[in-house]
Formats: structure tokens, sequence, C-alpha cells
């Protein structure tokens, strides 16, 4: 059998590997996890629907991964970042989670997750002249 590398972009070769990687993880885990796993995507929208914000992330097995957080300039500081992590925080303890987790970089919102509970458990230096920071939040 001959194999080859490729780079793609297509999301067909993307979600496959999404799919098995999370199928041969199940069987690693207890059987009461094993079903456990939702993509969350939570938009903040205006009047018009537009899209000015929001979360990715999963509840993956027995924690909360965020993904990404954008809230755009005109309605930062108003509280939506809280909403959203709230949001997919209060979906995380439905699904009985147990800690939710993600990262940011030192010009980013370190400040923002420390006021809302989480912990750094983890940075690494010079990742592009920035620290990147891993933070835990028990639920």
């Amino acid at each position: 059998m001959k194999l080859t590398i490729h780079k793609e972009s297509l999301q067909e070769g993307k979600q496959f590997i999404i799919d098995h990687m999370i199928q041969f993880n199940q069987g690693h885990f207890p059987v009461e996890l094993r079903s456990n796993y939702e993509a969350i995507t939570l938009l903040i929208k205006d009047e018009w629907g537009r899209c000015c914000g929001g979360l990715i992330g999963e509840i993956c097995w027995n924690w909360l991964q965020v993904d990404y957080i954008y809230v755009a300039d005109e309605i930062r500081h108003t509280g939506y970042g809280t909403k959203l992590l709230q949001t997919a925080e209060r979906m995380a303890k439905d699904k009985e989670c147990a800690f939710a987790k993600l990262d940011t970089l030192s010009f980013q919102a370190l400040e923002f997750y420390l006021k809302q509970g989480y912990e750094c458990f983890g940075q690494l230096e010079n990742a592009g002249g920035y620290t990147h920071y891993y933070l835990k939040k028990d639920l």
C-alpha cells in the first residue's frame, strides 16, 4: 500500500479526523460519559440578524472546552463576553461537566477570564512574542 500526505482545507477530511478521533477516545472513557459530546456555537446577533460575536466550543465527556470567544469592539465591555461564558458553563453543568478549560494569549483576555473564576494552570513563553496561558475553572 502506498500512502501520501496531502494538505487540504476541505471540511470532509477535517470531519473524518474529528469523528474518528472522538470514536477512538470514546472507547477509553467510562460508559456513562461516552455519549456526553456536544458542539457548541453561541452567537450574539443585532436586531438585523448580523453577528457581533460569539463562542465556539464543545462539551466533551466531563468538561467544557472553549475554543473561541469573540466580541466585536463596539460591544466590548458591555457584559456579552460574560453572558457567553456563563451560558456555555450552564450548558456544561446541565451535562454534569466537572470543569471548563480554555486558553488565551497575553494580549487577549487573561484578566477577563481570571475575573470569571478561571485559574491559570500553565503557560508557554514566546508564543509569537507573547505568553500563551492555559486556564481551568471547576464547575
